[in-house]
């Protein structure tokens, strides 16, 4: 994942959901691609290898991140990520 967010992979950081609404209309886009396309997951929550926002949030503080494993645990996600990431399905 650092690797293609290096090489300049561009994400749907926007629209954030500010909804639950919205917030389950990104469930279903991941929900619908191969569980194995690391790169569409990456696309659709917006990854981004670097705090974002005005607030600076980042995976360290998302209800989703596994600290001792560095694994986003949604389960739509369910991939290793760093704490100073930050994706559009950050939540506290």
């Amino acid at each position: 994942m650092s690797d293609m967010m290096d090489a300049g992979l561009v994400t749907q950081t926007e629209p954030f959901p500010e909804t639950e609404k919205e917030f389950a209309g990104l469930l279903n886009e991941l929900r619908a691609l191969d569980p194995d396309d690391l790169e569409g997951k990456m696309v659709v929550s917006g990854f981004v290898n670097h705090p974002y926002g005005p607030d600076e949030a980042r995976c360290l503080e998302c209800m989703y991140y596994l600290v001792h494993r560095q694994w986003c645990d949604l389960p739509e996600l369910a991939v290793p990520v760093e704490a100073n990431w930050w994706c559009r399905l950050w939540r506290i």
